[in-house]
């Protein structure tokens, strides 16, 4: 069970992360936990709950609320993978997400190093963490690197190289995370198209898509991007994503046609998930998120 230390400075820091979005004019939603369809994603696999599912993101739902018209959003709620445990992982964890129209993934990497900074100071925890050995500075702005960038510094070979072998992911794991965020923060970003997600591809280069991955100390903390509102591409990419969750010998759930339908009222704009216990434990210097929440599965 958490220590009553960590469960206060925890709160501070959730408090203190709400704190900065409504200051800037972000409107707090809440939406559902069960859901009776979710994006398809062949690498996460969704908790059923009764004939529907338990939120893996909010995204669908807050993109929704983005194409109706409310411009600049932010949510803090728990979402469910299942089959995650691990030291960074659990089947039940805390998600901030927020979202811009008329942004684009540089505006939200600003945003990032502006939230960290003001809510590591707020808590305390500005400059560097109270772990032992070194620690890392927080002071923006922070290192940016490509992937094609991190892969030929620390991985050797090319991401297109990595694809074609089929190991991008153990490359990206083994050889090029251990060495991101280690100093300071570190934004990987512009992803080989392949691995655009819900990302649109970059203007002038669509060999690449406009999506970030934020890291600190080796660990990855935020994914974002620049919105893809092209509702037949993004069509396409579920279609592929059904494909390879057959292939993984499951049955894949059925096609968010709603939102589709909304994306296509979509605006320019951008969004991030960044994971508020993993933020906790980096910023408390933390080894594990047992040692950051409440209870941990074993304990219930």
């Amino acid at each position: 069970m958490i220590s009553p230390v960590m469960l206060r400075r925890r709160a501070a820091l959730i408090r203190a992360a709400r704190s900065f979005f409504e200051e800037r004019d972000y409107l707090e939603v809440d939406t559902p936990l069960r859901l009776p369809v979710l994006a398809p994603e062949a690498w996460i696999v969704p908790e059923s709950s009764g004939s529907l599912f338990l939120q893996t993101s909010p995204e669908l739902c807050m993109k929704r609320l983005l194409a109706a018209g409310h411009q600049r959003i932010f949510q803090i709620c728990h979402c469910f993978r299942q089959g995650e445990r691990g030291r960074l992982h659990l089947p039940e964890f805390m998600m901030l997400e927020w979202y811009q129209s008329g942004a684009s993934y540089l505006e939200l990497m600003e945003e990032c190093e502006e939230l960290l900074w003001e809510v590591a100071d707020v808590c305390g925890l500005a400059g560097m963490t109270d772990q032992p050995g070194p620690g890392f500075s927080l002071e923006p702005p922070w290192e940016r690197l490509t992937v094609a960038e991190a892969f030929a510094r620390h991985g050797g070979m090319s991401p297109e190289a990595a694809l074609a072998g089929g190991i991008f992911e153990e490359v990206l794991v083994t050889k090029v995370e251990p060495h991101l965020g280690v100093a300071q923060p570190t934004f990987l970003y512009d992803f080989p198209a392949q691995l655009a997600s819900l990302a649109r591809l970059k203007p002038g280069s669509p060999q690449v898509a406009e999506r970030f991955e934020l890291y600190l100390n080796g660990v990855e903390l935020a994914n974002g991007f620049s919105e893809l509102t092209d509702s037949e591409e993004q069509r396409r990419r579920f279609e592929h994503e059904r494909e390879l969750i057959r292939l993984d010998g499951r049955e894949p759930g059925p096609m968010p046609e709603k939102f589709l339908r909304e994306l296509a009222g979509l605006d320019a704009a951008a969004g991030i998930a960044l994971g508020l216990d993993r933020l906790v434990m980096l910023l408390t210097g933390s080894t594990r998120l047992d040692q950051v929440v409440s209870f941990v599965p074993e304990e219930l």
